[in-house]
């Protein structure tokens, strides 16, 4: 069957995407692009007859509204528009007309493209659909064209979202997201959707700690092993925004796209713009079912290099600060790889002038005062040690106190007439620009080459703020959507020119994380916040969308550093192992016995990392709970391994039996439990680990973990 069918003669599409399915009614004649369905299995035959004609309507409701597939704004609709354009006489009201449709089709998936017009006006627009075989997600975006002539003036988009996602009428509608700030971020809440517009953006020019371009929605039944589950996720790194509209008619839309408001974007005569991806999958498993979608997805289409086991890592960052040099980062290497490492990054102060963060921003060359042999020793001794090098950079940003502002200050982002105020000591510059970009590729090729660096870890901490390009634009604000484009096009050259490098994501922590920019990177630094207990609420939000392959978890100090939290060291590894494993903690101060031990679990950790990195994931519970769990299952199902944390002591309340998902009923599993708490001889039939489960007790006290591997027996 094809991925795409089609009925002419009603002007009816049906994507098969995965188990589930979206429909469309395209009718030239009324010039409308309607969705019919978007849920579970239809045939074609289903999906023809599905349309029905519009109820008798009245002057102050429009039959259009929540139904259009990319709503404009003009004609008799009243819903907030997915497209809106101000032309050159200050008019904006567009009456579509289609002028039909094409479907592709390859072994790797199919696209459908509709072609519309605005009557009498230079603007054409293209609504893409791409759907992947075996896959349950949509991708969905649009592509607008000034379609006028030389001499014609341009005309403003105002408001262009990259899809339009219409739900089926339920009685009620739940919204989770997740929302939070920096050393916070990716706390899940899930609530009540009221009638009106509710909307998330970034107005950062990136994405942003505050909240995720992604949103759930449900009846308000859903659970995390059964309902039905809508989500939409925008593939973007720059400002953004998302808008629910839930009518008093009971429809509901997702509306979503890239700038925020204000961000207006000129299109000159022939000139084209075209959103990012927005992303749609609908699931009847609940939020676990999408969670295991959403990453089996990020795995076969977004990240770049999604077959490979990411290493240990030792970052350098919380035992030395600025105060790097040559000595100690060789002695911490050495520790590093004493422990089992097998990445070593030096973090922020290698550079320049860099003996804090007032300085040095810019200037990419080794500091004389701590490597006055230049950086190669250091990667040589790394190497030497049989681990990768990797190296902190920040390309986007510039330190007033530098040589390069010195002598390029038009190339940050400001308004000529205003105040740059920095943050962080420091300034943003302007990536829309071909010439910096140029230069940012340039530096980083020659360091990557210079110094045999293996892995960088890419941050930007610092928000876009009085930002405006002085690249000779009107529209100066569409650099909050510009900026990230222009650092995504020196990603693409970099990963091009060098193959084997591989890259980290990072702004301040989670503050740029989402599929454009997983498209292009590794992994992520998920959060600034190393707090064993706090990563488990900030783990949990981010698992939602995004797979434990990607996501960046140390092991550090104790007390930690940002919260003076003291916790044991195997509840620090036991919540770091549920991600990429990584270590960032002084390991001059550890003891023998404890560097012994975290030995140990790094050699238990690359054990079974190919499940927790490549499995389907389990949340068994969550962060909220008196003892919670997650649960990965590796793809042939020999394999299972359970992370389980209680915070605080039982006192005395019961704790439901760990229920295992995901194994063979009929198989044998053996059960090592690493803290001691079952028998050693423990085996059980998968039947029994899902109905009856394990004993969930841990030992007695607050800040207790462990790990259990549950191996089918041959």
């Amino acid at each position: 069957m094809p991925l795409i069918e089609t009925d002419r003669p009603s002007g009816t599409v049906l994507l098969h995407a995965g188990p589930t399915a979206y429909a469309l009614r395209v009718d030239t004649g009324a010039g409308t692009v309607r969705t019919l369905h978007w849920g579970g299995p239809l045939t074609l035959a289903d999906a023809v007859a599905a349309f029905e004609p519009d109820a008798e309507g009245n002057s102050f409701h429009s039959p259009l509204d929540g139904t259009e597939e990319l709503a404009v704004d003009g004609q008799v609709r009243f819903a907030p528009p997915a497209l809106d354009v101000r032309y050159a006489d200050g008019t904006g009201s567009v009456e579509p007309v289609v002028d039909g449709y094409d479907v592709q089709e390859d072994a790797e998936g199919a696209e459908l493209t509709v072609s519309l017009r605005d009557t009498g006006r230079p603007l054409g627009w293209r609504l893409h659909y791409r759907v992947r075989r075996d896959r349950a997600v949509i991708e969905r975006w649009t592509e607008l064209r000034h379609a006028g002539g030389h001499g014609e003036q341009p005309l403003t988009l105002v408001r262009q979202a990259a899809a339009q996602w219409n739900l089926p009428v339920l009685p009620e509608y739940r919204a989770g997201s997740v929302h939070g700030r920096w050393i916070g971020e990716f706390q899940l809440r899930r609530t009540p959707l009221s009638v009106g517009e509710t909307t998330w953006s970034s107005r950062r020019g990136h994405t942003s700690h505050q909240c995720n371009p992604w949103v759930t929605l449900d009846g308000g039944d859903a659970t995390e092993e059964s309902g039905e589950v809508w989500t939409v996720a925008l593939a973007t790194s720059g400002s953004w925004w998302t808008t629910v509209v839930r009518s008093a008619e009971g429809r509901c839309s997702v509306l979503t796209g890239s700038g925020h408001e204000g961000v207006e974007l000129a299109l000159a005569p022939g000139e084209t713009w075209t959103t990012p991806v927005s992303a749609g999958q609908y699931g009847a498993g609940g939020f676990g079912g999408a969670s295991r979608e959403w990453h089996a997805y990020t795995r076969a289409t977004v990240l770049p290099a999604a077959d490979e086991l990411r290493p240990v890592l030792y970052n350098s960052w919380e035992a030395t600060a600025f105060g790097v040099t040559f000595d100690n980062q060789r002695d911490l290497a050495d520790l590093a790889a004493r422990i089992g490492a097998e990445m070593f990054v030096v973090d922020d102060g290698w550079f320049g002038a860099r003996d804090s963060d007032r300085a040095g921003l810019g200037d990419w060359t080794a500091r004389p005062g701590a490597f006055p042999d230049g950086l190669r020793p250091l990667a040589d001794h790394v190497h030497g040690l049989g681990m990768r090098f990797g190296l902190w950079v920040e390309p986007e940003m510039v330190n007033p106190e530098s040589e390069l502002f010195r002598t390029r200050p038009e190339w940050v982002l400001h308004l000529p007439d205003r105040t740059a105020h920095t943050l962080r000591n420091q300034l943003v510059l302007d990536f829309s620009r071909p010439e910096v970009a140029e230069w940012a590729f340039e530096w980083l090729v020659r360091t990557v080459d210079a110094f045999d660096v293996d892995f960088l870890k890419w941050d930007f901490n610092r928000s876009l703020t009085e930002a405006g390009s002085t690249g000779g634009r009107t529209d100066a604000r569409r650099v909050f959507v510009e900026h990230a484009l222009g650092t995504q096009r020196v990603l693409d050259r970099l990963r091009a020119a060098r193959p084997a490098l591989r890259i980290e994501a990072c702004s301040g922590g989670g503050g740029r994380v989402d599929l454009a920019s997983l498209a292009r990177t590794d992994q992520a630094w998920v959060s600034d916040n190393t707090d064993a207990v706090d990563r488990l609420a900030i783990q949990h939000g981010f698992s939602q969308v995004y797979p434990a392959q990607v996501m960046g978890a140390w092991v550090t100090d104790s007390p930690n550093p940002f919260t003076r939290r003291s916790v044991p060291l195997g509840f620090r590894f036991h919540s770091a192992m549920a991600g990429v494993l990584g270590v960032g903690g002084d390991l001059t101060r550890w003891s023998a016995d404890e560097l012994d031990e975290a030995a140990a679990f790094v050699a238990r950790y690359k054990a079974v990392r190919e499940t927790v990195q490549h499995g389907d994931q389990y949340r068994l519970g969550s962060p909220g709970d008196v003892s919670h769990a997650v649960q990965y299952v590796a793809r042939d199902g020999a394999e299972s391994v359970v992370l389980q944390w209680r915070v605080g002591p039982a006192g005395g309340v019961p704790v439901p039996r760990l229920r295992l998902r995901g194994l063979d009923p009929g198989a044998d599993y053996h059960v090592d439990d690493d803290s001691g708490t079952l028998p050693a001889d423990t085996v059980r039939t998968g039947a029994a680990l899902a109905a009856h489960g394990l004993a969930a007790e841990l030992q007695a006290g607050e800040y207790v973990s462990r790990m259990l591997t549950v191996r089918r027996e041959v």
